[in-house]
């Protein structure tokens, strides 16, 4: 049994969350997860992100890491060896693409892969315009009040 969530509500109250509703629709929809090739997501800082990916067998020139807005994909190829006749087969080697969602303004750093184990550096940089800022008040300048009536001449 499916339960599908009616986000419907929240759309008469919410402006430019169009993006974040897509994201949960899709997330509900209950599509096929390869969980291959293993990896972690970590946060190390207020902004700082990592993903290590297990990707053992792979070189550097079989790995390809595209960052588009909103969306790290990373894929990896590797060519079949023919000339080879496996007995057993535990380290698979076959082709994969991994699709992250990022959110606004989250950049790639850098990327490394070390011992098998493909490193991918994120940082979420806001640029000054969106950062807090702290807005003065200005007092109003009083008007000037009378204190006495004005004095008429007879």
């Amino acid at each position: 049994m499916r339960t599908t969530l009616d986000f419907s509500p929240l759309f008469r109250s919410s402006i430019g969350f169009d993006r974040l509703f897509e994201l949960l629709e899709s997330a509900t929809e209950g599509e096929a997860f390869d969980s291959w090739p293993p990896y972690d997501i970590t946060k190390s800082g207020e902004d700082d992100y990592r993903i290590a990916m297990a990707v053992a067998g792979f070189t550097p020139d079989q790995l390809t890491i595209t960052h588009q807005p909103n969306l790290l994909v990373i894929s990896g190829s590797r060519p079949e060896e023919q000339d080879r006749e496996y007995l057993y087969r535990g380290i698979t080697g076959r082709s994969f693409t991994r699709r992250f969602e990022l959110a606004d303004h989250v950049r790639v750093k850098g990327a490394s892969l070390e011992n098998g184990l493909l490193t991918i550096d994120l940082v979420r940089e806001l640029p000054e315009e969106m950062k807090p800022r702290r807005v003065e008040i200005r007092r109003a300048s009083p008007e000037p009040r009378q204190i006495e009536a004005p004095k008429h001449a007879a």
